[in-house]
């Protein structure tokens, strides 16, 4: 298991590779069990970035799913959480994620708090193996797409399993219309 092919890319079991996963990440993989059934593939750093990994690996952009960390606050506290939509999405945080979170405002948590609390790498934060303090919300579309391409806590490396996959594991909620379609110019 935790092979895959999609576009370019051939993964081998995460667990052969814990070397291409951030310390969360493979710490996380090992204590669900599911580290020989979701597939790694080391990259380019430099192709990291969802739109250069669709490029340079051929891939469609409804493969690849990104996790983007957001905060709030009420009465003082904040609140953090992680999103993950897919690239051809974005999250819908002014409405759907301010009211899971229970904030009056909601936004994008910046990329050095993001880094620092993750102990990931920005461009490879990945829903697997966050803070177990935060909620961690997958849209709908991610979980339904066969084979999704996720990061794994560091730029040189992806991930790719099964959506359905992703939405069973250990603190992660599957929430339709968190995200909405990206506007076509």
């Amino acid at each position: 298991m935790g092979v895959f092919t999609l576009g370019d890319l051939t993964t081998v079991p995460a667990s052969t590779r814990p070397d291409l996963l951030s310390g969360p990440t493979a710490a996380a993989l090992a204590a669900a069990g599911v580290a020989d059934e979701i597939g790694v593939v080391e990259i380019d750093p430099d192709v990291s970035d969802t739109a250069a990994t669709q490029a340079r690996f051929g891939l469609d952009a409804g493969t690849l799913a990104n996790c983007v960390v957001v905060s709030g606050k009420r009465e003082g506290v904040e609140r953090i959480a992680a999103c993950v939509i897919l690239a051809t999405t974005r999250a819908d945080i002014n409405t759907v994620v301010r009211k899971l979170l229970d904030v009056r405002k909601c936004s994008f948590l910046p990329m050095d708090r993001a880094v620092e609390l993750t102990s990931m790498e920005y461009g490879g934060i990945t829903p697997i193996g966050l803070p177990e303090d935060w909620p961690v919300y997958v849209d709908s579309r991610v979980d339904a797409t066969d084979v999704v391409i996720i990061g794994s806590g560091v730029r040189r490396s992806k991930l790719l399993l099964p959506g359905a996959t992703l939405g069973t594991l250990p603190g992660i909620r599957v929430v339709d219309g968190l995200a909405v379609d990206m506007p076509t110019g």
